[in-house]
């Protein structure tokens, strides 16, 4: 795994990662170990999974993995957020119910998660006095409003209860931060894709189940006309903007909120020519079928695009893959996923 951020001079630190079993957690996991740090991980493997954080093991190797604490446990738990941040220096914040058709179907297993386990964890570090709060925010907060691209303090009404849940994340990170003085970070995440993201499932992303179906000569199903476009961000991006979130000296304000994107937009509809490039020069006999076209998703936004500047002026963010660069490198896991799947 390439780095995606130099931590030669970080002094080693404690680190929690929640939803370490999942697609984004386990892979800041191996990061962290990776260069020396240690780290609690938590996960109630409701959507993550245990295979991933054995992944993380045999990929640092045994003497790093030393340093790997698995807590099996829910983040609406107060005895487990307390055991959980217990003399750690940084949270990241991963942890959640992801998917904005998941939370129209089922809104309120996505507020127990998606808030009140926000609190109880956010409350928890802060009892611990941890240095700095990191956590998943997403760009679902910018809703209807339709300006491109999207600046951090312009926001429009939110369309899921999904994206409602981050919105209100975002607030009381901020009331925490102005009443006891915590230093908070929240990263508007925009369609990260990589290694360790499940193609399986209703809620699936785009990218994992689309190259599922593909390999398989299935149809893939484009919601809308295909022109519906989005930021896709290589997960080695995500990774680099916690840790630099995390480690900046300071917070203005003490709470950020930061885009974290490429700053460029793919259709579906170029994004389903570019996955059938790169799968048939990886293989010219794989037969891929046009896709399937049908109704627009309730709770989607048309169009998604990022201005990063703001991450790239205060946090020093460099994304470091385009959504092409990011295919290429995270093809063969793909592949390898679905022929074991």
């Amino acid at each position: 795994m390439p780095s995606v951020l130099d931590l030669a001079g970080v002094a080693p630190a404690r680190w929690l990662v929640t939803g370490a079993a999942g697609f984004i957690g386990s892979n800041l996991t191996e990061t962290l170990l990776r260069a020396g740090h240690s780290v609690v991980a938590l996960d109630n493997l409701a959507t993550g999974h245990l295979s991933n954080v054995d992944d993380v093991r045999v990929a640092v190797g045994p003497e790093h993995a030393q340093r790997l604490r698995f807590l099996e446990g829910d983040i609406c738990d107060d005895a487990v957020c307390a055991d959980a941040v217990a003399d750690v220096d940084y949270v990241l914040h991963q942890a959640a119910l992801g998917s904005v058709p998941r939370s129209i179907d089922r809104p309120l297993p996505s507020f127990a998660a998606n808030v009140d386990g926000f609190m109880r964890i956010l409350d928890a570090s802060r009892r611990a006095g941890v240095r700095r709060f990191v956590y998943a925010s997403s760009s679902s907060v910018y809703g209807d409003h339709p300006d491109l691209p999207k600046r951090e303090m312009v926001v429009g009404r939110v369309l899921s209860p999904y994206a409602a849940t981050k919105s209100a994340d975002e607030l009381f990170a901020g009331v925490f931060a102005r009443c006891y003085g915590m230093a908070c970070v929240g990263l508007r995440y925009f369609n990260v894709f990589g290694r360790r993201q499940d193609p399986e499932g209703a809620y699936a992303a785009v990218i994992p189940r689309w190259i599922d179906a593909m390999l398989r000569s299935e149809a893939v199903r484009i919601n809308g006309d295909g022109e519906t476009s989005r930021d896709f961000c290589y997960i080695d991006n995500a990774v680099q903007a916690n840790l630099r979130a995390a480690l900046v000296p300071s917070v203005p304000d003490g709470h950020r909120v930061y885009n974290v994107a490429v700053g460029a937009r793919t259709s579906l509809n170029e994004l389903f020519a570019l996955l059938r490039e790169l799968l048939q020069a990886r293989d010219p006999t794989l037969t891929i079928a046009e896709p399937v076209h049908a109704e627009f998703r309730a709770g989607d936004v048309r169009h998604s695009l990022a201005d990063i500047s703001l991450a790239q002026g205060e946090l020093g963010y460099r994304p470091t893959h385009d959504i092409r660069a990011g295919l290429v490198e995270a093809l063969d896991w793909y592949v390898r996923r679905s022929a074991a799947g």
